[in-house]
């Protein structure tokens, strides 16, 4: 049985709801968002409160549950306070800047590398060195953020690279001589 699915989902003020066979969208001051969820799961607005039922008691609508009544949660967060997530950037040389819809990353390679924001998503760079992602939908702010990681990941030596902000890099001892 669903630990997480048989908690209601809480529907703050200025957060809008609507429920239409298996769509539910959300909208509110962040955005608005939409979700299909699976026929396995029936969703139902109650007093402020979304409820996220199994029509039934096979393994997969159990399954199911848990994973609809997160993604309904990360809809209503997402347009109520939205999602962020820094990073920075280690590294003589490394910086980020935000030139129109693309960030323009220069990492010690031959050129720069240039990444098109997606719609949806706001990318700031306070500083050359950090770059600070933020949007609506929960998934697409996690993935905006790995994919800008992926261009340097930091290596253990030294720890140059781009990092996420609160990761830790476990380094490793250099050659002996």
């Amino acid at each position: 049985m669903s630990r997480i699915g048989k908690y209601p989902v809480d529907v703050p003020t200025g957060v809008e709801v609507q429920i239409a066979g298996q769509l539910v969208r959300a909208k509110g001051k962040q955005g608005e968002l939409a979700a299909t969820l699976s026929d396995e799961v029936e969703v139902e607005l109650k007093d402020g409160k979304i409820l996220v039922k199994p029509r039934s008691e096979s393994k997969r609508a159990r399954m199911n549950w848990g994973t609809s009544r997160a993604l309904v949660k990360n809809m209503v967060v997402g347009v109520s306070q939205g999602y962020a997530k820094a990073l920075d950037i280690n590294g003589v040389g490394y910086r980020a800047q935000v030139q129109g819809k693309n960030l323009v990353l220069q990492m010690g390679y031959s050129h720069e590398v240039i990444y098109p924001i997606p719609d949806g998503i706001k990318i700031a760079c306070e500083k050359p060195t950090a770059i600070a992602i933020s949007g609506a939908d929960r998934r697409l702010v996690g993935q905006v953020a790995a994919e800008i990681r992926a261009v340097r990941p930091p290596e253990p030596y030294k720890g140059k690279g781009i990092k996420y902000d609160s990761e830790t890099i476990l380094r490793k001892e250099g050659k002996k001589k």
